[in-house]
């Protein structure tokens, strides 16, 4: 049988087992509230926010965890507060039989946020220092 492809995420979400949705649902108003700009995509047919063209997050359904991916920029900024989760290098990973830490998955929306914002700057900045426009 061949893998499902996902139109939207919220069919992504429905295709989830019950006890995984409640959180994934969770996990999804947390990532709008922090970024209410970002758009809402599926990216390798998982659930993505992209803003200002860069993704500032991607996440995932599995077996035992959720799974969100990004940087290892936040893995570095959020490690005293990670530190009770797996993580890896630009991966968080959930336990199924934990609630979602929504207030901390706002705060690394919020930083990615202004982290794309800081880059997207100064690419603006290297632009005209070197006389293209």
């Amino acid at each position: 049988m061949p893998a499902i492809r996902f139109k939207t995420v919220d069919e992504y979400i429905s295709a989830q087992d019950a006890k995984v949705r409640t959180n994934l649902k969770l996990l999804r108003k947390a990532i709008r509230q922090a970024a209410p700009s970002a758009e809402e995509i599926l990216s390798y047919n998982l659930p993505a926010y992209k803003w200002s063209g860069i993704i500032l997050v991607w996440f995932a359904a599995r077996k035992e965890h959720i799974g969100v991916y990004s940087r290892a920029s936040v893995i570095e900024a959020f490690k005293n507060e990670l530190s009770g989760y797996e993580i890896s290098q630009g991966t968080i990973k959930f336990p199924l039989d934990k609630p979602i830490p929504v207030d901390l998955i706002r705060r690394i929306i919020k930083f990615k946020v202004s982290e794309n914002a800081q880059k997207i700057e100064l690419k603006k900045v290297r632009k005209k220092s070197s006389g293209r426009v």
